[in-house]
């Protein structure tokens, strides 16, 4: 994506089914546990560097020592500093006492992260905010060992008011509205209840103080508690917890919004956002690697039983289709063939827009995470190219040797026209109007193309086109082509996100732009002013009834009308080439991603009430020239 956005998070937790001591013994070190979740962490980065946490839970430790321990960073490569500060505290234990690292016992109890439940988290910062205060996991503490709740997760809440307000009337007073807080506080509170009713049945038994701090460990409801949390839960979500007394779960959202996936086995339970992040870590093959299912929770109980049972009524299942065009990483076995599969079925229009010259076309993509989409694009181009030799070779009967090894070896031309200066990006964007270097962040192989060439250049997804306009058309124009076509593997961006993507103002997305461009032209603008009214009654309305009103806005208009006014909005004055951009449409995204219909951003197909909500909200703050966020 040449336009950057911040998006999703990443989790990643361990669960250690057998003595801590046995995992030092099979694996010859104390380090084994941190080290796999540094790695599962290490493999999801691409989900999180604004910041980095991890949290580790001992079990059955005696009075008087601390069961939870933490390390968080938000400096410079997170990850790798709390992977250190968690090593350093074994190393210092160590220090204390060199020979205690040959002795499982001594290093469970003495070293602070040698613990059975380990749950990591990489952070993206949705809402433009960071720091170590915003890093995850987050902590409930204490002194009752069932009452211990430590949190995180990658998911954003859209009700958040709402939520608040429950709060409120259960009695508590919240020091926040952030999602974060409100879902900390809200499983927190039926946690305590919980161990406020298993207290008082076990009182009523006869049982002593001391023993039932071990009964209600022993018979915590950890199910119910969950069913009770996401009662009324708005939004996209993955979340995993765990418990003082030694329990642990993962929680996916009832749309399947956001990914979560899970491995078991005798010695351990595994967590990931992304399925090879768990291949990976702990060489596993792709299909021992299950996903949590939608409206469901994964539990792992101190016992080691394991449960994968349902918590919310599932209603529409829309897994977020941006994960797959760029979001996750594209080593997963059916991520990278859908990515391909979004690439070829854009051959047909690249090839009309080329007018099937392609002696005088040259293909080429411009982020690396285009990569799978434009080997699939070229794919399709060299199913054309075979077809076509076929087609002559079977028209032509006396045709030479030479003729037909020249039809038949015929390639596309493919070049690698752009690269990222990494470096260079990251010393510019410290400061945002140094508008004439951001035009540097891209190095250029120059005399690969020629003057009457087309260059056909793939990126995943145009959002606000601005990096297009301002640095990368131009760019391309250096290298003199006839013309250049702009190929997204994904449809216009038309609405803003609520679920974890930091996409929420639609002023900023260029087919937005686009369409209320043609509105000013056709003469239109009355529209605006009626979606904004119906926009401002429906806040007034209850959530469950809020339509997204601001659809009718791109039913005035076909996809191809709103293409061509946002390639007359990103061209910028001086550019000397014919320029055309092709978007993928709604039919071949389905068609590539079947099994995830999340579709939101592109039609305005909201799961979840708040969604509608959001897009109306969003409507308004243009309408008022108000940059707040809509949630």
């Amino acid at each position: 994506m040449s336009d950057w956005i911040g998006h999703e998070c990443g989790i990643a937790a361990i669960r250690l089914l057998k003595p801590f001591e046995y995992y030092i013994e099979k694996y010859g070190s104390p380090y084994f546990a941190i080290n796999r979740l540094y790695l599962l962490m290490e493999k999801q980065h691409n989900r999180g560097q604004d910041g980095c946490g991890a949290a580790v839970i001992k079990t059955d430790v005696e009075p008087g020592r601390p069961i939870i321990f933490r390390a968080r960073s938000a400096d410079k490569n997170p990850i790798q500093q709390v992977h250190q500060h968690m090593l350093g505290s074994l190393a210092e234990a160590f220090d204390e006492n060199p020979d205690g690292i040959n002795d499982p016992a001594w290093i469970k109890k003495h070293a602070k992260f040698a613990g059975e439940l380990l749950l990591g988290h990489l952070r993206y910062g949705t809402r433009g905010q960071g720091g170590l205060n915003y890093c995850h996991p987050f902590l409930r503490q204490s002194n009752w060992l069932s009452r211990n709740l430590v949190l995180a997760g990658n998911f954003n809440l859209t009700n958040n008011d709402q939520l608040f307000e429950t709060l409120v009337e259960l009695g508590q007073h919240p020091r926040s509205e952030k999602d974060t807080v409100m879902v900390l506080e809200k499983i927190g509170h039926f946690l305590d209840e919980e161990n406020d009713r298993l207290f008082r049945q076990f009182r009523k038994e006869g049982i002593s103080r001391m023993e039932i701090t071990q009964k209600i460990a022993e018979n915590l409801d950890l199910l119910s508690i969950l069913k009770r949390s996401v009662k009324n839960f708005d939004g996209g979500y993955t979340m995993a917890g765990m418990i003082g007394n030694g329990d642990m779960f993962v929680m996916r959202d009832a749309c399947g919004i956001r990914p979560g996936f899970f491995y078991r086995d005798d010695e351990f339970v595994v967590v990931a956002s992304e399925r090879p992040a768990i291949q990976t870590a702990f060489n596993v093959p792709i299909d021992a690697v299950e996903e949590i299912k939608p409206g469901h929770a994964l539990i792992i109980r101190k016992t080691g039983e394991v449960l994968h049972e349902q918590i919310s009524e599932v209603k529409t299942v829309a897994p977020c289709s941006f994960e797959r065009i760029y979001f996750s990483r594209g080593t997963d076995r059916d991520i990278y063939n859908e990515r391909k599969q979004l690439g070829r079925q854009l051959t047909e229009r690249v090839l009309k827009a080329v007018d099937y010259d392609l002696d005088h076309t040259v293909f080429s993509y411009i982020p690396n995470t285009a990569d799978a989409a434009f080997y699939g694009l070229i794919e399709g181009t060299k199913t054309y190219v075979a077809e076509r030799a076929q087609h002559h070779i079977l028209a032509k009967r006396d045709l030479s040797p030479e003729r037909i090894a020249e039809l038949v070896n015929y390639q596309p031309r493919m070049e690698k026209i752009m690269t990222k200066d990494a470096k260079l990006r990251t010393f510019i964007t410290a400061d945002a109007d140094r508008t004439e270097l951001v035009s540097m962040v891209y190095d250029t192989t120059y005399g690969i193309v020629r003057p009457e060439d087309t260059l056909v250049a793939l990126d995943d997804s145009i959002v606000r086109g601005t990096t297009l306009r301002e640095s990368i058309l131009r760019i391309l124009d250096r290298l003199r082509p006839r013309k250049i076509v702009i190929v997204s593997s994904a449809p216009e961006i038309r609405y803003p996100d609520c679920y974890g993507i930091d996409m929420s103002k639609l002023k900023d997305f260029v087919a937005f732009q686009a369409a209320i461009a043609l509105v000013k032209e056709t003469g239109r603008e009355a529209l605006l002013t009626e979606i904004y009214e119906k926009c401002k009654a429906s806040m007034e309305l209850p959530r469950e009834e809020v339509v997204n009103e601001v659809k009718v806005l791109f039913k005035l208009f076909k996809p191809r009308e709103v293409e061509a006014k946002i390639a007359e909005i990103l061209r910028p004055p001086d550019l000397n080439a014919e320029f055309e951009v092709i978007y993928q449409s709604i039919e071949g995204l389905h068609a590539a991603c079947p099994n995830h219909k999340g579709d939101w951003y592109f039609t305005g197909n909201y799961p979840t009430p708040g969604g509608n909500r959001v897009a109306n909200r969003s409507f308004i703050n243009f309408m008022e020239d108000n940059d707040a966020r809509a949630y």
